[in-house]
């Protein structure tokens, strides 16, 4: 019942704006009250700690939803939109007013007057960031050093030595890719001790089949 009423009623709001902390702690205790006191009125016995009720079953909770963490995935699902499609009215918009350099995600808002509703939901991005991943198709929109598009993390995070002197730091995975194999430059001669790591880098990248015609495709780094 407080999952299929209760928590139902606020999604909407929730869904388009960042819950206040106060309106939160209202409304879990609106919730703590009808699960231990039903319609009755008093003070009930609060049998486990809220913070283990909304557990899931699986792990010993009573799978009741937790608003906050709600509120932060509903927000966050902008974002992923916004990367997933193509051409969309309330996307143009939002590049229109705020603009766009990343393939991604919009610019940051810095605007501090007024009320922003993607102000909020752009500032949700670091944390989404670290938790998805890249599938190459024409490989225009991945970078090839700054984006998780091959192993856990990105080649500028495994190679960070190699990343600092080279020549095209922001080159998408489509420039740095030909049929004869990868461009790779740098702006200097290799050390003796590089070498190995110029090597490692390009074994890396041996399981890459190749850019092919669908577009490129943000995905769930935990699937």
């Amino acid at each position: 019942m407080i999952n299929s009423v209760l928590d139902a009623l606020p999604t909407y709001v929730m869904s388009l704006f960042p819950l206040p902390a106060k309106l939160e702690d209202r409304l879990d205790k609106l919730r703590r009250d009808f699960l231990w006191l039903g319609n009755k009125e008093g003070k009930g016995i609060h049998l486990v700690k809220w913070q283990t009720a909304q557990l899931s079953k699986k792990s010993g909770g009573l799978g009741i939803k937790n608003l906050g963490l709600q509120n932060r995935c509903l927000l966050s699902k902008w974002l992923w939109r916004f990367g997933k499609e193509g051409q969309a009215l309330w996307k143009d918009v939002i590049v229109s007013k705020y603009g766009q350099t990343d393939s991604w995600t919009s610019n940051t808002v810095t605007s501090t007057y007024g009320v922003s509703v993607w102000r909020s939901i752009r500032n949700l991005w670091p944390k989404l960031a670290r938790n998805i991943c890249y599938k190459v198709g024409e490989g225009t929109r991945i970078l090839f050093w700054k984006d998780k598009w091959i192993g856990q993390n990105s080649l500028m995070e495994d190679f960070a030595d190699l990343y600092s002197f080279c020549d095209n730091p922001g080159a998408s995975t489509a420039e740095m890719w030909s049929q004869q194999g990868w461009n790779i430059t740098l702006r200097r001669l290799l050390n003796d001790w590089e070498v190995d790591r110029v090597a490692n880098l390009l074994k890396s990248l041996e399981d890459f089949p190749g850019l092919n015609t669908n577009p490129d495709a943000i995905r769930w780094k935990h699937d």
